[in-house]
């Protein structure tokens, strides 16, 4: 049986843990060769153990435009070009609207917004024709969570760049669509925040409304990022699939 993404270069950011660890591990097993990128180099080269020869460690900063242009040339130098691109690279912290000032809001969008529109424009130029972008935003741009209005809005600006990028990029052959993740159990809850025993009230309350009646795994991600990359999406675009285990639907 073929694998989904045989003969695809990808390149995945923020590459080190939870989301787009699980991501980079599912695209390796279907078959692509993977650049990885983040802050924790030891990590990057603990995942890149798996499959040496299909793993590119490239450590850095997507708030830090050197950083980014040493990913892409190090990604073109070794592979060549580029079929997949997931600017995953993401920071969640809770700030109430009073403590929202401009260095709270910057230190968000930097990462979440600017950082993965960047990691995209930087790949625009080396990506092949049947290329794709996949975004990692939120299910949190469709429901009001008290302290996560900076963080949420990054991610619906993203949201919104999808659709009019899908349009966009569509006559070069590149389709952009978007993964919104819901309550996930990643490492991520861990560093929004809060202290640890509000941190399990709210996760006590997230959790009655999922149906599963349990966090998502981070793999669920992983999988819509493989169906949206694929030949499978083909005919998708600027396309947001929430994995949320039904939270904004009850």
């Amino acid at each position: 049986m073929t694998k989904r993404l045989d003969g695809k270069i990808a390149v995945v950011t923020g590459a080190s843990s939870g989301i787009g660890k699980s991501i980079v591990e599912r695209y390796l097993a279907e078959g692509a060769k993977v650049a990885v990128f983040a802050r924790n180099a030891d990590a990057l080269r603990d995942l890149a153990a798996k499959a040496p020869d299909r793993v590119l460690v490239v450590p850095g900063d997507v708030t830090a435009h050197a950083d980014l242009e040493r990913l892409v040339k190090a990604t073109v130098e070794r592979f060549g070009g580029v079929d997949v691109v997931v600017p995953n690279a993401g920071i969640a912290k809770v700030v109430s609207f009073a403590d929202s000032d401009e260095h709270a809001i910057h230190e968000q969008f930097s990462v979440n917004f600017v950082g993965a529109l960047q990691t995209a424009r930087l790949f625009l130029p080396h990506m092949r024709r049947g290329g794709s972008i996949v975004f990692v935003t939120t299910f949190l741009a469709q429901v009001g969570f008290p302290g996560l209005a900076i963080y949420s809005a990054s991610k619906a600006a993203l949201t919104s760049a999808t659709k009019t990028l899908a349009a966009e990029l569509a006559p070069q052959g590149i389709r952009v669509n978007a993964v919104a993740p819901g309550p996930i159990a990643t490492p991520i809850w861990g560093k929004v925040g809060l202290p640890e025993d509000v941190l399990g009230q709210v996760a006590s309350t997230v959790t009655a409304r999922l149906f599963p009646g349990a966090f998502g795994a981070p793999e669920s991600i992983a999988d819509a990022a493989l169906f949206l990359a694929s030949d499978q999406a083909s005919n998708i675009y600027g396309h947001e699939l929430v994995v949320d285990g039904g939270y904004t639907v009850g």
